[in-house]
């Protein structure tokens, strides 16, 4: 492999040590991924230990998720621009220093503006390592490979709470962050040893402007998602910082499409196969991100778990996906049912996961464990076969802009899961039963009676059951348009190949 040249993976020869490099870049990644968790088990000690007000500990949280999230095609572009390689080792670089510095802080200031700066590290690295991946593995190997990048997002999501809840047994809450520090000077080292140097070899002009837009708009996006559940959605907070986003993103998108050389082609989107993979990506994120904000409140809230013990009983959802594309079987049916085919086999069985969960789930956790493992099996075959179909229909020298696509997207389906749910829920609620109360816990301690207490809870119940069922139907019918949009742009590429 030239140091300075990006190959096209198909066309390239399989790297020796990718298997190993694999590995090593999944080690950076997962960290990056228990940061997006951890820290909410580490909430009464920070509140205790740095006096911490509740918007600090907001901050604290939102920090990190919001710069990762707002430099995510910046980062991508970078990288593509300036060396793969370079971009990994400088995240996992900025990675540690954030963390060390997150260990050492004396108070909330200093700990949310260190996880602003880990938040930089993040989207380096979470750009880099799906573009590394995509380089240096081929079209035979790229779906497993792929697939077992994509578990790692989920053995973040069920590690990160049960690692912090462990650390916080037997340490002080900074070594939840310091413990980030061995694995990034170790993924520091194997990076700079294992990992081959790629970049786009038309050596584009840096599009500043672009950077400065997407940065802004995104930021302002996200900023409104994350701050809509707490200010409301109609508050003139979260309706300004929306507005900001939605107009500094056209303006982003408008640029674009005037300079010669853009970070964000827009042409990508006249592509059949990328805009059904970008609405397929969105309707996966939405649905796991949206059923996990619920299922949390229903084994809290309705079947009476603790914290931690909520956190284990959803784990089977994480397992069953790490088994599946452990063992390969995302990437044997890829193989034989090609990408429309197991997306919407993937989407359909999310779907039915949801519906289980609301159908059999609402007062015992055996329905909700079924519903959980099938709802495992549908985003183990769907999510690395989206990811797959992004990366497959961009040219190899933006790898980096595809990745930094991919994960932007996940960030807006995350968003859009928890906003259109959690409104969905709470409306139904409010129709049921008329309480002033913002929330369940707040219903049930100012209800007057036992009878009371019991129609907020059926209320309650009610609109878990509604809002499942909207996320399983909005997860099968983007399941649907992606593998329609997908066919299409096959069967349209086989024409132009004929024809050719």
């Amino acid at each position: 492999m030239t140091a300075t040249t990006a190959e096209n993976p198909t066309a390239s020869p399989r790297h020796p040590q990718r298997w190993l490099i694999l590995g090593v870049i999944c080690l950076a990644q997962l960290t990056v991924l228990l940061d997006n968790t951890v820290l909410s088990v580490a909430i009464p000690s920070l509140t205790r230990e740095l006096d911490a007000s509740t918007s600090d500990i907001q901050w604290m949280i939102n920090a990190y998720s919001l710069v990762q999230s707002g430099l995510l095609l910046t980062a991508g572009s970078a990288a593509d621009r300036y060396g793969r390689k370079k971009m990994l080792a400088a995240g996992l670089a900025l990675f540690g220093i954030g963390s060390l510095a997150a260990g050492l802080a004396q108070s909330s200031g200093q700990l949310i503006a260190a996880r602003a700066g880990m938040g930089i590290g993040g989207a380096l690295l979470m750009t880099t390592t799906l573009a590394v991946v995509v380089q240096i593995f081929d079209d035979a190997e790229r779906v497993k490979a792929i697939g077992l990048w994509a578990t790692i997002n989920s053995l973040g999501f069920a590690a990160g709470p049960l690692l912090g809840g462990f650390m916080l047994d037997h340490f002080w809450w900074g070594s939840i962050f310091l413990i980030n520090i061995p694995v990034a000077l170790l993924g520091l080292a194997a990076v700079l040893k294992l990992v081959p140097e790629s970049k786009n070899p038309q050596g584009d002009r840096p599009d500043l402007v672009g950077a400065l837009l997407s940065t802004i708009g995104m930021a302002s996006v996200v900023y409104a998602i994350i701050s809509g559940p707490e200010h409301g959605w109609t508050s003139g907070q979260v309706l300004v910082s929306a507005a900001v986003g939605v107009l500094v993103l056209g303006a982003f998108a408008l640029w674009e499409l005037r300079i010669p050389y853009p970070m964000l082609d827009m042409h990508f989107f006249r592509n059949q196969r990328f805009v059904g993979a970008v609405a397929g990506a969105i309707l996966v994120a939405f649905g796991l991100s949206g059923s996990l904000f619920l299922l949390t409140q229903h084994l809290q809230f309705v079947l009476g778990y603790e914290p931690l013990e909520a956190g284990l009983r959803t784990a089977p959802l994480a397992v069953t996906i790490v088994a599946l594309n452990l063992i390969g079987v995302g990437a044997k049916l890829h193989a034989k049912m090609g990408t429309p085919g197991t997306i919407v086999t993937g989407m359909s069985l999310n779907a039915a996961g949801l519906a289980v969960i609301a159908v059999l789930g609402g007062d015992n956790y055996d329905g909700m464990l079924l519903g959980l493992i099938i709802m495992g099996a549908g985003i183990a075959l769907a999510m690395p076969a989206m990811a797959n179909a992004i990366m497959s229909a961009i040219p190899p020298e933006k790898a980096g802009v595809g990745a930094g696509i991919n994960g932007t997207l996940a960030e807006f389906g995350n968003g859009l899961g928890v906003a259109v749910l959690g409104a969905v829920l709470n409306s139904r609620f409010a129709s049921l039963v008329a309480v002033s109360a913002a929330s369940f816990p707040a219903a049930m301690a100012a209800a007057k009676s036992s009878g009371e207490r019991e129609r907020i809870a059926d209320a309650f119940s009610s609109g878990l059951e509604t809002s499942q069922l909207v996320g399983a139907a909005a997860v099968f019918a983007g399941g649907v348009l992606a593998a329609a949009l997908l066919r299409r742009a096959e069967r349209a590429d086989s024409v132009g190949k004929t024809a050719a």
